[in-house]
């Protein structure tokens, strides 16, 4: 699998990513008072982290965009 993410682009979903994980549960944020915004909030924010963590987003995969200097 090639790598087509750049450092600062894998450091900005993986923060995003964590923040979209936790927030629903440390924050009393109006909101994140309904079940199914929590659930969208974690599965956004898990997708986020893996492609971070992978290196490899499949939407910039699909419309040919690399922010990685290789």
């Amino acid at each position: 699998m090639n790598i087509n993410m750049g450092s600062l682009d894998r450091g900005l979903r993986a923060l995003v990513g964590l923040a979209l994980i936790v927030l629903p549960f440390v924050t009393s944020w109006a909101l994140f008072s309904t079940s199914w915004v929590v659930y969208a909030s974690v599965v956004i924010g898990v997708v986020l982290a893996g492609t971070a963590a992978l290196g490899n987003c499949p939407i910039y995969r699909i419309f040919g965009i690399k922010t990685c200097k290789v």
